[in-house]
């Protein structure tokens, strides 16, 4: 079996991981800055609470639609020049919400949004295939994760002083928010098409050598996963169908505490959304970073992914209650980084499940249909926050009902198993092997 050695390891990983992570910086901030908007946007435009819902959320409607796709596409003309138009479309989207003055044009944004984006998460885990033999592409993911925690950590206090310049050359502080931001990823994205290389056979920087035990570690997993079963018998098991349920009820979560972070953490300060809002929301964003780096290791190290997964939802769940159950400001930025911890911290861990019993073609195809389910949680998660409020007229309601969506995600994730823990004398059927 050919080894690869760590040398080369180090290399691709200096070369390649850090532009991938400020890649997923630029793509979570333009999904999300939409939040940070959100109090002078609709004060400007007149858009209801239920349409800024709706328009927030009909982002991963195009993206979750497109993700298939646009990963075949990008395995065809390659993510040099794939990811480049990704980003390129997607930043020129964003930064024309400058002229969303109505609800239609509002809409029409989100949803190219999501269009131009669909694909780029799917597309840098298959890019990672390309480049990352298994045994280390776990690690390999989990820095990538970093991605959404930075992005608040560095872009809050970016989005907060943009939107400071209200008045600047006659333009509002929301406008100013989505052209420099938007302008930001398209700039990387030109710059991926003369940075990235689509495989190891293009890297100059890797020497010869480098380049063909690299390939030839790479070329013996690939004929390794040819013996795997078919894509869609995979996809047509009940046990991909439960992870892509308990993935739309993170991202749920996820998003609906995202978009209304900057307003929460205004309203437990007594103040508007500005530079100082943006300051305070990069809190739980510094606490998920760290959770991230850490939470990951201790369920490797455990071995109990599935009670180390599920204790993690349980803590975020509770802390995204408790953020709207005080009335201090410093208990609920406290609760705050508790929820926004356990969200991200989670996502690394559960992306090993799938991986523990597929393979290949099949695992591309699996992850990409589980992460459009997750693109449908951001979908929906407005929406329930926003209906909930209305229905039982508290403000606290909609953040009360994700909480208890996260508990639900966590009870459900106690249900998977390993298969290898099936009884080894029985031919196990594939949902008994996977469900407890």
């Amino acid at each position: 079996m050919n080894t690869l050695p760590a040398s080369v390891v180090a290399k691709v990983s200096w070369r390649l991981l850090p532009f991938l992570l400020l890649m997923y910086i630029m793509a979570f901030l333009d999904r999300a800055n939409v939040g940070f908007a959100k109090q002078t946007f609709q004060a400007d435009t007149g858009i209801s609470d239920a349409a800024f819902a709706f328009g927030a959320g009909v982002f991963f409607v195009g993206y979750a639609l497109l993700e298939v796709p646009s990963n075949l596409i990008m395995h065809r003309v390659g993510a040099r020049l794939w990811m480049c138009r990704i980003m390129v479309t997607w930043g020129l989207v964003s930064a024309a919400m400058m002229f969303a003055h109505d609800e239609m044009t509002f809409y029409v944004l989100r949803f190219l949004l999501g269009v131009a984006e669909a694909g780029f998460f799917p597309g840098v885990i298959l890019y990672l295939t390309y480049w990352f033999p298994s045994a280390v592409r776990g690690k390999a993911m989990g820095f990538f994760y970093f991605g959404a925690p930075l992005a608040f950590i560095f872009g809050s206090p970016l989005s907060g002083l943009l939107l400071e310049l209200d008045g600047v050359l006659g333009g509002r502080g929301w406008q100013w928010l989505f052209a420099v931001e938007g302008l930001l990823a398209s700039a990387v994205g030109i710059w991926a098409y003369f940075y990235l290389d689509n495989r190891p056979a293009d890297a100059k920087w890797l020497t010869a050598e480098e380049r063909t035990q690299l390939q030839n570690v790479l070329d013996a997993e690939d004929r390794d996963k040819q013996r795997h079963g078919s894509l869609l018998k995979i996809l047509c098991q009940p046990a991909v169908l439960y992870l892509c349920l308990i993935y739309l009820l993170i991202q749920a979560s996820v998003y609906g505490v995202v978009f209304y972070l900057p307003s929460q953490v205004a309203g437990l300060l007594g103040t508007k959304v500005g530079l100082m809002v943006g300051i305070v929301s990069a809190i739980p964003w510094l606490c998920a970073l760290l959770a991230a780096w850490k939470v990951p290791g201790i369920a490797d190290r455990s071995g109990q992914r599935r009670s180390v997964a599920a204790l993690t939802l349980v803590i975020s769940g509770l802390g995204i209650a408790a953020s709207v159950s005080v009335s201090s400001p410093v208990l609920g930025i406290l609760a705050l980084c508790f929820a926004a911890s356990g969200f991200i911290a989670v996502q690394p861990v559960f992306w090993t499940f799938p991986g523990s019993f597929l393979a290949g073609s099949a695992a591309a195809g699996a992850i990409a249909l589980i992460n459009s389910f997750g693109a449908l949680g951001g979908f929906i998660a407005p929406i329930i926050k926003n209906q909930a409020e209305t229905l039982f007229q508290s403000p606290a309601a909609g953040l009360y009902v994700l909480s208890v969506t996260t508990l639900i995600a966590a009870a459900l994730i106690l249900g998977i198993r390993s298969p290898g823990s099936a009884q080894p004398h029985k031919q196990a059927s594939f949902q008994h092997c996977f469900f407890q």
